[in-house]
């Protein structure tokens, strides 16, 4: 057996582990690596393995750098069953279909600049007509129950409480009459955060895959989070501005906007207009409450208690048009935009970062980890000078980042996690997490007790 750690190693993003296993090949997720514009483009577009020989894939949870790359991989040739639970299926599908849209759109942007300077013509990695393919091969998978990804692993989805419908996978992989246990995390949700079950630790295993992202700190009670959101739109409100929050669309939105409203209902910020302002946001939120069994007993009280639900509000409005979305911007009084994407790089709030930037009396709220080289980690990094669309902007809106909302496990449960795992037959292997991150933990783990922690290089391969 076999496992090579083909992406989110050493880094964040493009979640990509191939079990080899009694001549089969299993994935464990297909994300999309993001990051330098061309660097990303060609890890995008070349697999390091022939799409072909992948006879079925476990995807952990819809998030892009999880499931990105799925349509590339069945323009390549792949034809096997995406196992996930059915909310991960319905929320991957619009995600990956506006990911082929976005891609298209800025392909046919880049050439059409490209060819007045003579540059090379590019392709869109995937196109949204290609991300159509890939619904009709995901099969839904309830958590808990066992199945059959290929001859000799025997699977099942536990809750991970990273998203709706996010799960870790446990194999039991049988080869040569030998039984191995391993346990993937995908993404580690956290205890305690609005609208998802809590995370279940795993079971001991041989081998552990997890996430590290968080692994240098841990975080603070969600609630704290919850109230330096609210005096931050208070004070906003108050100088008479915008609050601008580039979130997900998937997961972070929808616990924004479920925060909003908590806060509304207890009369701790004025009842102002709320925009959520991504088509992709709007049909997440609309699997959301598709889902509502998949909620947890805070917001099922919450929901039974004020007879209404948990993402609908007075003031609340959900945009779908282009129009509705640019006639925000003509609009001067306070009000919350929330708009995709998570890390500022495309789709609208680029257009209401470029109107609001330079205005003293807003704030831009950064709510999530920020990839490096992209907008919003610049914002983050409270640069000065913002480049948007080209054209440079001087920052003058203030910049507010609350860590505390991040639907990652800090270094506390992690190491909680780790210690329930074991993982020490074959070893702990630290993957989704930059070094700065991940060897904290790495540390820390072997302080208590834990000896056999990795952290692999991207490619790198692990014979059992």
């Amino acid at each position: 057996m076999k496992i090579r750690f083909h992406g989110a190693a050493q880094t964040v993003t493009g979640s990509m582990h191939l079990l080899e296993v009694n001549g089969a090949n299993l994935l464990l997720d297909c994300g999309m690596y993001q990051g330098r514009r061309s660097e990303t483009y060609e890890r995008n577009r070349n697999f390091p393995f022939d799409p072909s020989t992948i006879d079925a894939v476990i995807l952990s949870h819809a998030h892009i750098d999880h499931s990105g790359n799925l349509p590339n991989l069945v323009k390549q040739g792949f034809t096997g069953k995406i196992y996930a639970t059915a909310p991960t299926i319905d929320l991957t599908d619009i995600m990956l279909r506006d990911s082929g849209h976005i891609q298209e759109s800025d392909a046919a942007y880049l050439n059409y600049r490209d060819e007045r300077r003579g540059k090379e013509q590019i392709e869109p990695i995937y196109t949204e007509e290609d991300a159509e393919l890939v619904r009709p091969l995901m099969k839904p998978v309830d958590l808990g129950i066992d199945f059959e990804p290929i001859p000799g692993v025997n699977a099942k989805l536990v809750e991970a409480g990273h998203i709706l419908g996010s799960a870790a996978a446990f194999l039991d992989v049988e080869e040569n009459n030998r039984h191995t246990k391993i346990w993937f995390s995908g993404d580690i949700g956290r205890l305690k955060l609005p609208l998802l079950r809590d995370p279940i630790l795993p079971e001991a295993a041989d081998l552990l895959i997890m996430e590290s992202t968080y692994g240098d700190k841990p975080h603070r009670d969600p609630e704290l989070a919850y109230k330096e959101l609210r005096d931050v739109v208070y004070n906003t409100v108050k100088k008479g501005g915008k609050v601008v929050i580039p979130s997900f669309a998937v997961g972070r939105t929808q616990e924004i906007v479920y925060n909003l409203h908590r806060m509304i209902e207890a009369g701790d910020i004025p009842r102002l207009p709320v925009f959520v302002d991504s088509p992709l946001a709007v049909n997440t939120t609309d699997v959301f409450k598709r889902y509502r069994e998949y909620f947890d007993a805070e917001t099922w009280d919450f929901m039974l208690k004020g007879k209404h639900p948990a993402l609908d509000f007075d003031g609340l409005t959900y945009i779908r048009s282009v129009q509705e979305s640019k006639q925000l911007n003509e609009r001067r009084e306070p009000m919350v935009i929330i708009s995709a994407s998570g890390m500022a790089e495309n789709g609208r709030i680029l257009h209401h970062l470029k109107n609001n930037i330079e205005d003293a009396r807003n704030t831009i709220v950064i709510v999530s980890w920020q990839a490096p080289f992209t907008l919003g980690r610049r914002l983050a990094d409270r640069e000065e000078k913002i480049k948007i669309f080209g054209e440079v902007f001087y920052r003058r809106a203030e910049i507010a980042t609350i860590g505390g909302l991040s639907a990652h496990a800090g270094q506390d449960f992690l190491t909680q996690y780790a210690r329930a795992g074991n993982g020490q037959k074959h070893g702990i292997f630290l993957v989704h997490g930059e070094e700065r991150a991940a060897l904290p933990l790495k540390q820390k783990l072997m302080e208590g007790g834990l000896h056999k922690v990795f952290y692999p290089e991207a490619h790198q391969t692990l014979e059992i």
